[in-house]
C-alpha cells in the first residue's frame, strides 16, 4: 500500500498530482440542459463498473478500471465487483483538507492539480458543444475544491480544441475562479496539429491571461494511440504506458511546425507525464534537421533547443534516473518533478527516488527542480 513519508527538502512543489473527481460532479456542476447528457458511473451485468459518455457506454473505461484508478502502491488490486470507484479513493485524492494535510506530512509545499475521469473521456467524445459543458462543470468543481486550501492546492483548468474560441471564453472564467493555468489532450479530433492557427484563439486568451498551458497525457482515440502491432495480448497496456509519451511530443513538434511559438513569443507551454530524460536528444533531432533541407520549409527563425529555452517546460518523474544528467544542457529552469499521485502507473516510492535522484544536482538546481520553476511559471 502507499506508505507516506517526508520529504528531506524545503521549498517542493508538486507540479502533476490528480484527484478522483466524485461520481456525481456532472449531475451537480453541469449547466442543467446538460445533465440528462452528464458523465456518469454505471455498472455492467458482471458488477464491473465502466463510464457512460452522453448517454451511451464507453468503449475504453469498461471492466472495473475505474476501482483501480488510486490504487498507486496496492500490488494487489484487481478488477472486481467490490472494487468501487468511490468506495476505493485514497487519503487525500477526494477530500481537500485531507490533501493539505498529506502535503504537510510528505513536507510539500503546493500541488497542482489534475484530474483522473477527466484523462479518459474525451478520446470518445466528437461533439464540441458537451465537451466544453463538461470541461466547464469540472473546472468549476476543482476550482471549488482547491478555495479555502491557502494556495496549497492549485486549480488547473481542462480545455477541448474542440472549440477554440469556447475554449478561450472558459479560460478567461476559469482564471478568473482561482485556476493557474491550462491543459489540453495530447490528440485532436479534428486531426488538426495542436500549433495550427485554429487554435490561436485559446493561445492568444493563454498570453492576455499570463497563464501558462500545458499538455498532459489522456487515454486517446484508437486513431492516434502509438501501438502499431497485433497480438501483444496483456502486454499491451505495459506497451501503451511506455510509449505514451509520443502523443505529448508530436502534439509538442507542430508547434514547430506551424511556428506557434514564434508567432507568439510569450506563451507558456508545457510537456506533463511524459518524461524528461527524453528531451536532449529530442531536441538535437530538432536542431539537426532543422539545419538541413528538411528543415527549410518551418516557419521559425531560431533553433528548436532556443525557442524550447525561452518558452517551454517539461515534468518527469522521480524515478529517471538518466534525466538529471540533461539538466543543465537543456537548461535547469525548464524542468519540474511530480508524484502522479495516486495513480497506478507510477510507483509510490516517489520520496525515495526523488532524494536519489536530486542527491547529485547542485544547490541552485535542485532548488529550481524542485519548487522554483514551477513558481516561477505558474506565478504561484
Amino acid at each position: 500500500m502507499y506508505e507516506i513519508k517526508r520529504f528531506p527538502y524545503d521549498g517542493t512543489v508538486d507540479a502533476d498530482g490528480h484527484v478522483l473527481e466524485p461520481a456525481w460532479l456532472w449531475e451537480r456542476y453541469l449547466e442543467r440542459p446538460y445533465r440528462d447528457r452528464a458523465l456518469r458511473i454505471r455498472t455492467d451485468a458482471d458488477g464491473l463498473e465502466y463510464l457512460e459518455l452522453d448517454g451511451r457506454p464507453s468503449e475504453r473505461t469498461v471492466k472495473g478500471v475505474l476501482g483501480l484508478m488510486g490504487a498507486m502502491g496496492d500490488e494487489n488490486a484487481r478488477p472486481s465487483p467490490e472494487r468501487r470507484y468511490m468506495d476505493h479513493i485514497p487519503y487525500g485524492a477526494g477530500n481537500a483538507a485531507e490533501r493539505v494535510t498529506l502535503l504537510d506530512r510528505e513536507h510539500l509545499d503546493c500541488a497542482l492539480l489534475y484530474p483522473t475521469i477527466h484523462l479518459l473521456w474525451e478520446c470518445e467524445v466528437t461533439d464540441p458543444e458537451i465537451s466544453l459543458a463538461y470541461c466547464r462543470a469540472y473546472n468549476r468543481w476543482i476550482a471549488d475544491f482547491c478555495r479555502d486550501s491557502a494556495g496549497r492546492l492549485v486549480p488547473i483548468a481542462h480545455l477541448t480544441l474542440l472549440d477554440p474560441e469556447g475554449s478561450a471564453a472558459e479560460l478567461r472564467r476559469a482564471v478568473a475562479d482561482g485556476c493557474k493555468g491550462g491543459w489540453v489532450a495530447p490528440f485532436t479530433h479534428t486531426r488538426k496539429g495542436h500549433g495550427h492557427p485554429d487554435h490561436d484563439p485559446l493561445w492568444r486568451a493563454a498570453i492576455e491571461l499570463d497563464v501558462p498551458i500545458a499538455i498532459h497525457p489522456t487515454y486517446e482515440p484508437l486513431s492516434a494511440t502509438p501501438i502499431r502491432f497485433d497480438r501483444l495480448g496483456r502486454a499491451s497496456e505495459f506497451h501503451y504506458n511506455v510509449t505514451l509519451r509520443q502523443g505529448v511530443q508530436q502534439a509538442f513538434l507542430t508547434f514547430l511546425d506551424y511556428g506557434t511559438l514564434e508567432r507568439f513569443p510569450t506563451l507558456r507551454l508545457g510537456l506533463l507525464e511524459s518524461g524528461m530524460g527524453w528531451l536532449g536528444a529530442f531536441l538535437d533531432r530538432c536542431d539537426a534537421v532543422f539545419a538541413t533541407i528538411s528543415g527549410r520549409a518551418v516557419p521559425i527563425r531560431s533553433k528548436p533547443s532556443e525557442i524550447f529555452a525561452r518558452q517551454c517546460f517539461i515534468s518527469g518523474d522521480p524515478d529517471e534516473t538518466a534525466a538529471p544528467h540533461v539538466f543543465n544542457h537543456v537548461g535547469a529552469h525548464l524542468f519540474m518533478w511530480a508524484t502522479d499521485y495516486p495513480h497506478p502507473d507510477h510507483p509510490s516510492t516517489w520520496v525515495d527516488a526523488l532524494s536519489r535522484q536530486v542527491t547529485g544536482l547542485s544547490a541552485s538546481t535542485r532548488a529550481a527542480y524542485l519548487g522554483e520553476n514551477v513558481r516561477r511559471i505558474y506565478k504561484l
